[in-house]
């Protein structure tokens, strides 16, 4: 069973975005040695608490910090963008980063009102156009346009040894049955999904249709998860993300991920205390024993092929202290097997 690690490039209040995005890159670069699959980073757009708002950017400067991990988009938001552009920029990444990119695709819009608007004139016309981005997308990351195809003689240069692989993002079945239909790679974002994961997950593994010989269904499944030595400091340092998550979603303009004893200030009311609790059954946390039993049941649970982890915290080193001790645990009870 294989791990890996989506990165929201958060912002805490003692830090500024370089300083966020530069532990992002150590990150990545501690992800490889402890033994991580790939590692992803997340494209959001004037969201004050989480820096990346390039994903391309960022892959270029960690693929040079780094030299064996996988490394992607999760996600390009690709309503806001020409498929064409999103093939050369991934292309160009592949060329550099041979045999090491993925290039993970969603539709939702990663902001705002306002910043949708800024970035596409017509963002719901092209989420209806999805399945025909995507399948441009392919074409042009395959160079293999049908014959008499208005795009049938252009070439998204440079074209890399080995392709960018491609995976699309989603919490629904019209994302699984796409993925399904185009021989994709599906991730299941159970982290901000309230969706039956496993329904949708056996709709894409019985959809599948491969495009190419010895081609299968794959699933990611990304969980959100905190841990720590002890349980009792996992849920402390649990505290930060849940009481940031409540506040951005009740609109009191929290900006940045709030360190534990900014957190513990905050003072519940009965609303809260509900949202809360309901973030919080979303949220894996625990010790490295307890935290890698759920991660396994949820694999068996969901027939997943791999666990994408998502973890925010105040303190960086809560952060990769977290994923070590998962790493640790996971792949030594997995080398036992």
């Amino acid at each position: 069973m294989k791990i890996s690690i989506l990165d929201q490039s958060p912002i805490s209040t003692n830090q500024t975005a370089k300083e966020a995005l530069f532990e992002s890159v150590k990150l990545a670069q501690v992800a490889e040695a402890l033994g991580y699959e790939r590692y992803w980073i997340a494209e959001h757009h004037d969201l004050a608490g989480l820096a990346c708002s390039a994903p391309e950017v960022m892959l270029s400067l960690i693929g040079a910090k780094t030299n064996t991990i996988r490394i992607g988009s999760g996600a390009v938001l690709l309503p806001h963008y020409k498929p064409y552009k999103v093939a050369e920029v991934y292309n160009m990444l592949a060329v550099l980063f041979p045999g090491r990119i993925d290039i993970g695709i969603g539709r939702a819009p990663g902001g705002s009102a306002e910043a949708t608007n800024a970035l596409s004139d017509n963002f719901l016309q092209q989420v209806w156009r999805m399945p025909e981005l995507v399948k441009d997308l392919l074409c042009f990351l395959d160079n293999d346009f049908p014959s008499g195809h208005e795009y049938v003689k252009l070439t998204a240069a440079p074209l890399p040894d080995k392709s960018p692989m491609p995976f699309l993002l989603g919490t629904g079945k019209k994302s699984a049955l796409l993925a399904a239909e185009n021989g994709m790679a599906y991730t299941f974002g159970k982290f901000m999904s309230d969706s039956d994961g496993t329904a949708i997950i056996k709709q894409y593994i019985d959809s599948f249709q491969p495009k190419r010989e010895n081609q299968r269904p794959y699933v990611i499944l990304a969980v959100s998860a905190i841990c720590a030595e002890t349980t009792e400091k996992a849920e402390e340092t649990a505290l930060s993300p849940l009481i940031w998550g409540l506040q951005k979603s009740g609109g009191q303009g929290a900006n940045r991920v709030p360190s534990i004893s900014e957190a513990k200030q905050h003072k519940l009311d009965d609303k809260e205390k509900v949202a809360f609790d309901k973030m919080k059954q979303n949220l894996i946390i625990g010790n490295p024993a307890e935290v890698t039993n759920k991660l396994n049941d949820l694999r068996d649970k969901y027939k997943a092929d791999e666990i994408m982890i998502v973890t925010i915290t105040h303190s960086p080193e809560d952060r990769i202290q977290s994923y070590r001790l998962i790493a640790n645990e996971y792949l030594q009870q997995e080398k036992m097997h």
